[in-house]
């Protein structure tokens, strides 16, 4: 057990934690959830006592190993992918170099009767026993079966570590964790360097580790099928919920309204005696009970509401340009590196308002060909766009296209044109950069403010071809579910390079498979996509049960618990989209209302021309007309969604 007592923390004479208290258990699954900004990365970094708090303490037993992976790091590794990832058996690698020290040692004496001898012979065997307790004779088969699990080839495992991305190397960080096998596990935003497979397959691992684990993710789905218990951090309280992302949401929503009717209540029984003691108050026949309702209020212990960080980005995408029917055509598409051929001879079309998820392993191509579709690429083949072909960009890595020594302002005053420039700091606040946050330089953004800043400067050029390259990489939940919305109302072109399985769901209608050095379409959502390599895998896995079928070591699979598991995420995804639908339908009407009021003044011959000629009446009936429009585009994409899930067995 793992005691967080009484945390304070101040920065900048602003409290990030104020007195907080919680435990973690041997074998707790924790989601660590809240807004940017909002400590969870510094609270892991108290717990593995990197940082010190203002107040309060950390309590670890003796002896107790902690893993942990911060959000961003920098390898400095001189050895290859498995020298490095070796280096999580430190301990048996010393064992395993005396060993060899005493066997040479021993091979060279010729005292066999001497108590010196006798006295070598018996540390080797100590050494001998304590290096088979350790099993040590399986770290090369132990660190081969988390390297492949992270993505790794076999050709990798050699070859030296700096040669890799940060996001690779930070994966090997993620093997030495787990084959440390430390009592507790901090993980800050894992999944950002991971592709679907990985992140499947290290969701295995994480749910059946003997140890405790903490997350730091936006990746919902992710979070859903690990954690039992969410504690969320807000304004620099937290609130802890027994139940995993979703769960908590649901928990969250019905707790915050109990404790609004029981305020309310409260408020009304408050009000009814302040009334009754100031009407009698004067009055000597009521003075008895006038001092008992005083007495009365003096013990009421008020409920007073949980106060949230309820401040969120807002956007719209601007309409996209008009552009010909063929976006993209490809003819013999080829990328290839002096030490690497990234994909060959790739032939595909992609049509006016299609919705397409790049998906595959790390180092497929996705990222390579999202450039080289931007522009910041060059290639081999033939690359054509369409007529009027406009395209946005969102890059995985923003330090490649902004200057970290520029200032918020600057940066998108920079390419700021035309009408936008005399609102570029109302553009500005829609992202939640105000006052002198504006001023701050982009080296010292935080991820989330980074990638914020990024979105920002997409809408300063209306395109109709958006491509987004892992978008969702450090935003918090709700700047994700509003980036969503923005997507699924945007009516241009949409190519959108993504890992966050939870986040893709119902965005897309395409799936690009990259693999081999090839791509293979496949229509549907990321779901359909994944139901489909399940069964693919699952063809495989009953062949090798067929040829190895009296191995008694050989995992029996369960169709039926693959059965539930889907039908279990099917269901989910369908009450989240019947709950947008509802706010949809909900928006749609009031907008209907203030149209037919709207239409009710203007219809109406009595209206004085000089309020017609204001033309306040007319703007604003068009605005209403024009989101209504919007609204109806998005409710009708929800439904066609809704009906397609319903269709495939939800609830």
């Amino acid at each position: 057990m793992y005691s967080v007592n009484n945390l304070s923390v101040q920065f900048g004479g602003e409290s990030l934690f104020d007195h907080i208290s919680f435990i973690i258990n041997e074998k707790d699954r924790i989601g660590l959830v809240g807004k940017n900004g909002a400590g969870k990365s510094t609270l892991m970094k108290i717990i593995t006592r990197l940082i010190q708090p203002g107040e309060g303490n950390v309590i670890i037993p003796a002896g107790t190993a902690i893993g942990y992976l911060p959000q961003e790091m920098v390898p400095d590794s001189k050895t290859t992918v498995f020298g490095e990832t070796m280096m999580a058996f430190s301990g048996i690698l010393e064992l395993k170099e005396q060993i060899a020290g005493l066997e040479n040692e021993l091979k060279i004496r010729t005292d066999f009767s001497s108590s010196g001898y006798q006295e070598l012979v018996r540390s080797l065997s100590e050494l001998y026993e304590r290096f088979n307790f350790l099993e040590g004779q399986t770290i090369h088969i132990n660190v081969e079966k988390v390297l492949t699990g992270l993505g790794f080839t076999r050709e990798d495992f050699h070859r030296p570590l700096k040669e890799f991305s940060s996001g690779w190397q930070m994966r090997v960080e993620i093997a030495k964790i787990l084959l440390r096998q430390p009592e507790l596990i901090l993980l800050d935003e894992p999944t950002n360097h991971l592709d679907i497979e990985s992140i499947q397959w290290l969701e295995g691992v994480l749910i059946s580790y003997k140890g405790a684990v903490v997350l730091v993710s936006h990746d919902r789905a992710f979070l859903d099928n690990i954690t039992k218990r969410t504690i969320e951090i807000s304004m620099g309280r937290i609130f802890d919920y027994k139940a995993n992302y979703s769960g908590y949401i649901s928990l969250r929503e019905e707790r915050l309204e109990s404790q609004v009717a029981t305020f309310n209540n409260q408020q009304r029984q408050i009000r009814q005696i302040e009334r009754f003691v100031e009407r009698f108050r004067y009055k000597a026949t009521k003075a008895r009970q006038v001092q008992s309702r005083i007495r009365m209020l003096e013990k009421i212990d008020e409920v007073e509401l949980d106060s949230f960080d309820e401040s969120s980005i807002h956007f719209r995408f601007p309409p996209a340009p008009h552009s010909g029917k063929i976006i993209i055509e490809t003819k013999d598409l080829t990328k290839k590196y002096p030490q690497k051929q990234v994909f060959s001879n790739l032939n595909f079309t992609i049509v006016r308002k299609e919705k397409i998820a790049f998906v595959g392993k790390n180092g497929e191509g996705k990222t390579t060909l999202s450039k080289i579709l931007a522009g910041k690429l060059d290639y081999t083949g033939v690359l054509k766009f369409g007529h009027n072909v406009v395209t946005g960009y969102y890059a995985q890595d923003q330090s490649e296209f902004t200057n970290p020594d520029k200032t918020v302002f600057q940066t998108i005053d920079d390419i700021a044109t035309g009408d936008i420039r005399p609102r570029i700091r109302t553009l500005l606040g829609g992202f939640l950069f105000s006052g002198d946050s504006i001023d701050k330089k982009v080296k010292i953004l935080s991820g989330g403010e980074k990638s914020r800043l990024s979105l920002a400067r997409l809408l300063l050029i209306p395109s109709n071809l958006l491509i987004l390259d892992e978008p969702t990489n450090h935003l918090d939940m709700q700047s994700k579910d509003i980036l969503k919305d923005a997507l699924l109302q945007y009516d241009g072109t949409l190519i959108i390079a993504s890992h966050d399985r939870d986040f893709l769901q119902g965005l897309t209608n395409k799936v690009f498979e990259f693999r081999n050095g090839t791509i293979r379409e496949h229509q549907g959502d990321i779901y359909d996509f994944l139901e489909t390599r399940n069964m693919e895998n699952l063809s495989q896995l009953e062949n090798n049960v067929v040829t190895a079928k009296d191995n008694s070591k050989t995992e029996q699979l369960s169709l039926n618990k693959i059965n539930r598991e889907k039908k279990k995420i099917l269901d989910r995804d369908t009450r989240r989209l019947k709950t947008q639908v509802l706010k949809c339908e909900e928006v749609i009407g009031k907008l209907e209302s203030e149209i037919r009021q709207r239409e009710a003044i203007l219809s109406d011959p009595g209206i004085h021309h000089d309020q017609l000629n204001k033309g306040d009446l007319f703007t604003g009936y068009g605005d209403m007309k024009a989101r209504l429009e919007q609204e109806l585009k998005l409710w009708e994409t929800l439904h066609t969604r809704l009906d397609e899930m319903i269709g495939q067995g939800a609830g």
